[in-house]
């Protein structure tokens, strides 16, 4: 690939359904992995939170160091800012005490207000124009801050009379929702794909807590561990088989 190639195409991979599959098995990955280490390894949620935050500024690091888009770097950031968020709204919602309801407010608040501060600094909040470090920064900000955001959203619906199932098919069919604004609407492509990406989390954390939360709770209580490992081999596998490429930057347009 020439440079000029190169240079017309993002550090993100393109929009495909592939890409869909597997955020959606990266989220649920980041529920189990998360409560595996803060619950079943008794870390807790402040400590569960050092960790993956600092291994998501380590990979978040690299990735903007890097050339052009790696799909194994790209999935790894991204599970591990799901992991983080996991235990950053755990932390947020139960140990600081404000609840689903304030911990969902709070991280909405900050959505905006990350997606907004790019907008303004940058002109655009399309993933086409995340090629440069600036955009990037904002970006693995407002990704962070999304994952965060749909832990606790998708605790504060499953904890009322829907369970985890019911959630499940309430966040499915606002996604569905979305899929079909795309299609058969003209709004706007970046506005859709950041509400399919916040949507995709809590729908992803419900899941995850179907499968390990008590029976008595309404869960499978599968081990985490083994959860954990199960969709961390279904995700390589099919980061591996399906085909991954880079977006058109809008350096392209």
């Amino acid at each position: 690939m020439t440079t000029s190639q190169t240079n017309g195409l993002s550090k993100v991979p393109a929009i495909t359904l592939g890409f869909w599959i597997i955020k959606i098995l990266a989220t649920t990955f980041g529920e189990t992995a998360g409560d595996m280490v803060s619950m079943s390894l008794n870390l807790g949620y402040l400590v569960g939170t050092a960790i993956f935050a600092t291994l998501l500024a380590i990979l978040v690091l690299w990735q903007i160091r890097a050339s052009k888009f790696h799909p194994a770097l790209y999935w790894a950031t991204i599970i591990a800012s799901t992991t983080a968020g996991t235990t950053m709204a755990d932390y947020a919602t139960r140990s600081l005490g404000i609840g689903y309801p304030g911990g969902s407010l709070l991280l909405l608040g900050l959505v905006l207000i990350s997606l907004f501060t790019w907008y303004r600094a940058l002109g655009s909040i399309s993933v086409a124009s995340v090629h440069e470090p600036r955009a990037e920064i904002y970006y693995w900000l407002t990704i962070t801050f999304s994952q965060t955001l749909g832990t606790a959203l998708g605790d504060w619906v499953a904890d009322g009379s829907l369970g985890y199932l019911g959630a499940a098919i309430i966040f499915s069919v606002a996604l569905a929702l979305v899929a079909l604004a795309y299609y058969r609407t003209k709004i706007s492509r970046a506005y859709l794909f950041w509400m399919a990406f916040i949507l995709t989390r809590p729908l992803g954390a419900v899941v995850g807590d179907f499968l390990d939360k008590p029976l008595a709770q309404g869960g499978l209580e599968l081990s985490r561990t083994g959860a954990s490992l199960v969709l961390g081999v279904a995700i390589i596998a099919l980061v591996w088989i399906l085909p991954q490429r880079a977006g058109a930057s809008d350096h392209a347009h």
